[in-house]
């Protein structure tokens, strides 16, 4: 008795099975591979949490202890006058002078200030300085005779002015001139300058006048 042969181009049962064996292994082992993807072996479900950044403390500046401002002592009457409340000012009795005139110089003082100041006012504290340009032609401390000191009292807003004018004779001086003959100043419409300085206070401008 004779068994029927399997059939042309018709593969075995055998062969089948194993074909989807195969098929089934490649299959769990994508799967296997997706779910090691998704789910890290060693790690916790879910993402891990980002490190929290330490927390900052934010430092209040010290308040710093307030500063005392200075206070200027209060002026008194009877103070010594200051170079904030004291104006002085060159005087000459012209601007112009003829041949042969001589320009009489004097001074006026001024207390700017809110109360009674002192200063030495006298002939000693007194310099009267006459120029030309840069060059210096007279000064009154040169050859002074018998200078004095004379304290006096500024009443705020009341002038004081020399009672007796100095004379300027026309000539340049320096103490080495005192006894002997002094050379003439330039004439002809020269250009001169007073300044005053009265114990150390000096004139905010100078006095121009003009010899012929």
């Amino acid at each position: 008795m004779s068994t029927n042969p399997t059939p042309t181009g018709r593969l075995s049962p055998q062969v089948y099975r194993r074909r989807r064996l195969v098929v089934l292994l490649g299959l769990i082992a994508v799967i296997v591979a997706i779910v090691l993807i998704i789910v890290r072996p060693g790690s916790s479900q879910g993402d891990e949490p980002e490190p929290s950044a330490p927390a900052t403390t934010t430092a209040t500046p010290e308040t710093a202890p307030p500063t005392a401002i200075p206070t200027e002592p209060t002026a008194a009457d009877g103070d010594a006058c200051t170079d904030k409340q004291v104006s002085v000012e060159a005087i000459t009795d012209k601007t112009e002078y003829a041949v042969g005139e001589q320009p009489q110089l004097s001074v006026t003082i001024m207390n700017t200030g809110k109360n009674v100041c002192v200063l030495n006012a006298g002939t000693k504290a007194q310099v009267f300085t006459i120029t030309s340009g840069d060059d210096v032609y007279w000064r009154s401390t040169d050859c002074q005779v018998d200078p004095i000191d004379a304290e006096v009292s500024l009443t705020p807003g009341t002038p004081i002015s020399s009672t007796v004018p100095i004379i300027w004779d026309r000539t340049r001086s320096s103490p080495d001139t005192c006894q002997g003959g002094r050379e003439a100043a330039p004439a002809g419409g020269a250009s001169y300058h007073l300044a005053v300085s009265v114990d150390g206070f000096e004139s905010a401008t100078t006095k121009q006048f003009l010899l012929y």
